[in-house]
């Protein structure tokens, strides 16, 4: 039997995947393949379990022929989106989508009414394996470094991480928060983010004393192995949180205009959280949340979802 997984993006997303090809390799004992944008292939390169990843560049119709070739016994389509039903159309083979209920995350966020299910998104990911007799191990996430992306540098002893990075604004504490922030923590922080985040990085570090900025100066595999070796994690709702939940370590995340009940939230082994995680979030706010993804700026002005958090 052959399995083709589809998930284009992102970081987080496709981490959160990882239950679904663990389970599948080793209950069905198959070949898995999986499909993502060439960009997001090294998430995904030293995962023991999967037997192929097919890249999706410039060319959508090559990419098509090279997935028709490998003539599939069943695809498993966890982003669903129209570019996945463009595969699914093209390899006429049997097939189970995610279900995104983007309707409930209307609901949520235009009438703040909740329907959303009281489940992580991996749980529903893994119901479009149940009918292939595949379950849920509850064994977690998986990152897998590739070789030779340690840090060459020496780290404070027992260093706590703040990943700064967000996709949107609006899931990132302003400036002035993360100094803050920073200085309430007893620990050394290391902070990572991508290139967009140094310049928040630098003046982080040259407010706090115990903050070293560590922000576009690392590859992903690299940040993934300071966070594995980290004492703690502190993040925004990104994909940093999910690989730090991989690695089971405390989490402190930190919710501006995005929820939890989202089913995002950090998924750890047997669902038991490490002790020291916890969530930082404003509740009861009429405006929250504003969005499933995030703005640039805060569409009310006042930006009360991350300012009144406490500390």
């Amino acid at each position: 039997m052959k399995v083709l997984i589809l998930r284009f993006s992102s970081i987080g997303d496709i981490v959160l995947t990882t239950p679904v090809i663990r389970c599948v390799k080793e209950q069905l004992n198959c070949e898995v393949h999986f499909a993502t944008k060439k960009g997001f292939t090294s998430l995904l390169e030293s995962n023991p379990y999967l037997d192929k990843i097919i890249p999706l560049g410039d060319s959508f119709k090559d990419f098509k022929n090279i997935l028709k070739k490998e003539k599939y016994d069943f695809i498993i389509d966890l982003h669903r989106n129209l570019r996945t039903k463009r595969v699914k159309l093209a390899l006429r083979t049997k097939s189970k989508s995610f279900d995104k209920l983007n309707y409930a995350k209307w609901k949520l966020v235009r009438l703040k009414k909740n329907h959303l299910p009281d489940i992580h998104i991996v749980d529903r990911y893994m119901e479009t394996v149940r009918g292939l007799g595949v379950s849920n191990d509850d064994r977690g996430l998986d990152y897998f470094i590739p070789t030779g992306q340690e840090y060459k540098e020496s780290l404070p002893v027992n260093y706590e991480v703040y990943a700064i990075g967000g996709q949107h604004a609006t899931k990132q504490l302003p400036l002035n928060r993360m100094i803050e922030y920073c200085n309430k923590q007893e620990a050394s922080i290391v902070l990572l983010g991508g290139k967009e985040d140094a310049s928040h990085g630098d003046q982080i570090a040259s407010s706090c004393t115990n903050a070293i900025n560590l922000c576009g100066k690392t590859s992903l595999g690299t940040s993934a192995w300071i966070i594995k070796n980290s004492k703690k994690v502190h993040t925004h709702d990104t994909g940093m949180m999910h690989i730090a939940a991989a690695f089971n370590k405390p989490i402190v995340s930190i919710w501006g205009n995005t929820v939890p009940e989202f089913g995002m939230y950090p998924y750890f082994k047997n669902n038991e959280e490490p002790e020291g995680t916890k969530r930082l979030e404003v509740k009861g706010l009429s405006c929250r949340p504003c969005s499933k993804i995030g703005f640039n700026i805060c569409p009310k002005g006042h930006f009360k979802c991350m300012n009144d958090i406490p500390f």
